[in-house]
């Protein structure tokens, strides 16, 4: 299997329409945060059997692909990558997916392709292990990395670990870009679905400075009283 033989099937259901319109919704006009970013038009659904055509797919070729301009060669290359993390249950084959993917960081640069794939990853891999590397990420310069860093809790939110969750959120609660807002919010949120009491000693410490969208993410899921309780505190 080869990254050439990935890409050809991926070109053979390419959307030129839908390229366009991708292309305008992951902003990737001038100044925007996806500039220059290129689309073929694939769905997400036709990327992911495609992924399942190359689950023996090698490493090196994975990273290849990873390399390619096309974000859906991209995001295909991820879900391999998380396929793969999923089936390997040997900590050196683990470490090295794991080192694969920090070392390819700058090529994890649009919100879905870090959604999808840094809590099945890095998430799995540090949730019994030092978690210094995402606060590294976290205070880098680069959004994506700090987006890598906060989607990260996401695995140890589900296993009712909130702490680092917390402290990014504090760290980050003025980030200058809404897509940071919306995603602390988010996570903000899934704590709240497992322990709302921390939610909201959390909110009542923090409401009052959080950007609005991290706040109303946070707290979609309140009753409408509590929820206007939050906002009307802004």
């Amino acid at each position: 299997m080869k990254t050439s033989d990935v890409k050809k099937e991926l070109q053979s259901v390419a959307n030129p329409e839908k390229a366009l319109l991708l292309q305008g919704f992951f902003k990737t006009g001038e100044g925007e945060y996806g500039e220059g970013d290129l689309f073929l038009g694939i769905t997400v659904p036709q990327q992911r059997v495609i992924a399942k055509n190359y689950k023996e797919l090698p490493l090196p070729e994975i990273e290849i692909l990873l390399h390619e301009s096309y974000h859906e060669c991209r995001l295909t290359a991820l879900i391999i990558l998380v396929n793969r993390f999923k089936k390997t249950k040997d900590e050196t084959g683990r470490k090295e997916i794991v080192d694969l993917y920090l070392r390819n960081i700058a090529y994890i640069n649009n919100w879905d392709l870090v959604d999808s794939s840094a809590c099945y990853i890095l998430g799995e891999y540090l949730l019994d292990k030092d978690r210094t590397l995402i606060y590294r990420l976290a205070e880098s310069d680069s959004m994506w990395e700090q987006r890598i860093a906060v989607l990260t809790t996401f695995t140890f939110i589900r296993n009712d670990d909130f702490a680092d969750n917390l402290l990014l959120a504090e760290k980050l609660l003025n980030h200058k870009h809404d897509l940071m807002h919306k995603a602390i919010g988010w996570m903000l949120r899934e704590v709240g679905k497992r322990n709302k009491s921390v939610l909201v000693d959390f909110l009542m410490q923090y409401s009052t400075q959080m950007p609005r969208a991290m706040l109303r993410y946070a707290i979609e899921k309140f009753p409408e009283e509590e929820r206007q309780y939050f906002l009307k505190r802004k």
